[in-house]
């Protein structure tokens, strides 16, 4: 049996593989990359290794029989898209190949009456909303990168942002998945219906799964048609007034498509002034959009806050900026954490922070932190058993993006519930050579 190492040449890898992939440009060996890409390739992965190439299969056939080669030559896999979450979770263990789905990125369905589309892992979500577009219709995620992101790796990091207050989580608008086995196999599950209770749910298990059961490959949505009329209302002020906004707005009749809580500094960069923020979007026919938001601007006004009104350009501007802002660090030492706190606790969390984003309706949201100490800090605070304030506050704070320095230092996930005998079962029975993103999950998995 062949095993691929780095004092090995890199050649085995890569000639090994082009009977596969065929094109000379469909792989690339690791000191042909791109500088940019390498840096990239390398926050994913423990300090001390290099893949040995980069490999672009044009279809599942050829993904299928490159990851049936890794399986039969025990080469560790690190699984991409487009690379632009590349660098969330833990540090991968001995990377030998790199694989993209980059080119497996066509059309398969689109059932405009049913709602439905299926689209191939590499296609780019910004492609995929521009070709439901054509029907009035979307796919309701809003996920980091949404230029470069592909649908697969959305999937595969379970990425979805502000809009699952209206429609959920990635889990829930998923209904069917393909995927290649750890062996090579194609394997199917859910269907191309909405209605579906055939089979057991492997798209939930493979949701947020970071590529360590298996290489998705082609997936199955329910898609919306496109909102009649959008507004969005931005509340400011102090801390106490924006968190009863909030907690009036959660128990209201109202129904925002959009709805978080932001820091101050979150506030001040974007320009819409002092204090913290609570930000809704509605999205409905044109009376009912200028109905609700005149209701958040009125329970604003009678809480002293200053209220801002935004439509068209200028609101889709102002989430586009939010997004970026929220993602983009100033520095490469800023730790990037997605956090899990009752919604009700979401404001004592943000004072705590320069820049923050909290969903009022699930209390998940992302954090910039500066070190590794405000992780721990804010980590304990919220995971801690002891004490009446921390146990007010349960949940959970995970590190996505962090030098290599730091993810080597302290434990990504933070995971202290009691299901990882049954997570590593589960790693055992999809990949028993653990030759998927080894490491790259809670526990190590």
């Amino acid at each position: 049996m062949k095993a691929m190492s780095n004092d090995k040449p890199q050649g085995v890898c890569a000639s090994d593989l082009a009977s596969i992939v065929g094109e000379e440009n469909a792989i690339c060996l690791w000191e042909n990359i791109e500088l940019g890409q390498q840096k990239r390739i390398q926050q994913a992965i423990a300090s001390g290794n290099s893949p040995s190439c980069i490999v672009y299969p044009r279809n599942q056939e050829q993904l299928a029989a490159v990851i049936a080669t890794a399986h039969t030559n025990n080469w560790r896999i690190l699984p991409c898209g487009s690379g632009s979450k590349i660098g969330w979770g833990g540090l991968a263990e001995s990377i030998d190949v790199v694989v993209s789905t980059k080119r497996i990125n066509q059309l398969i369905e689109h059932a405009v009456g049913d709602l439905t589309v299926t689209v191939e892992a590499g296609m780019k979500f910004s492609d995929l909303q521009a070709l439901l577009a054509k029907s009035r219709q979307f796919l309701a995620l809003d996920p980091t990168a949404t230029d470069s992101a592909t649908i697969g790796g959305i999937v595969a990091t379970g990425d979805t942002g502000s809009l699952r207050q209206r429609y959920g989580s990635v889990r829930d608008q998923l209904l069917g998945i393909t995927f290649v086995r750890a062996d090579g196999q194609i394997a199917k599950a859910g269907g191309r219906v909405v209605k579906n209770v055939a089979g057991y749910d492997l798209m939930k298990l493979f949701t947020g799964s970071y590529g360590t059961l298996g290489f998705i490959s082609q997936l199955t949505f329910r898609v919306y048609p496109l909102p009649e009329a959008s507004g969005t209302v931005v509340l400011t002020g102090k801390a106490e007034a924006v968190s009863q906004a909030a907690d009036i707005l959660r128990g209201s009749a109202l129904t925002p498509v959009q709805a978080d809580l932001l820091s101050t500094k979150l506030v001040s960069s974007l320009g819409l002034g002092q204090g913290m923020g609570l930000i809704a979007r509605f999205q409905s026919i044109s009376e009912s959009v200028k109905e609700q938001s005149n209701r958040v601007l009125e329970v604003g006004q009678k809480l002293g806050l200053n209220g801002a009104f935004f439509a068209d350009d200028d609101e889709a501007n102002l989430w586009q900026r939010l997004q970026e802002r929220i993602h983009t660090t100033a520095t490469e030492s800023v730790i990037t954490c997605k956090i899990g706190v009752l919604p009700t606790a979401a404001m004592e969390i943000l004072t705590q922070v320069e820049l923050g984003l909290i969903h009022i309706g699930s209390g998940l949201g992302l954090l910039q932190l500066e070190d590794k100490n405000q992780v721990l800090k804010i980590r304990d605070e919220l995971c801690s058993a002891g004490g009446n304030r921390t146990q007010a506050n349960r949940g959970f704070l995970t590190i996505l993006e962090a030098p290599v320095a730091v993810k080597e230092q302290i434990d990504v996930w933070g995971y202290t519930g009691n299901a990882l005998p049954l997570m590593r079962r589960i790693k055992e029975q999809f990949d028993s050579k653990r030759i998927l993103s080894p490491g790259r999950f809670v526990g190590g998995i």
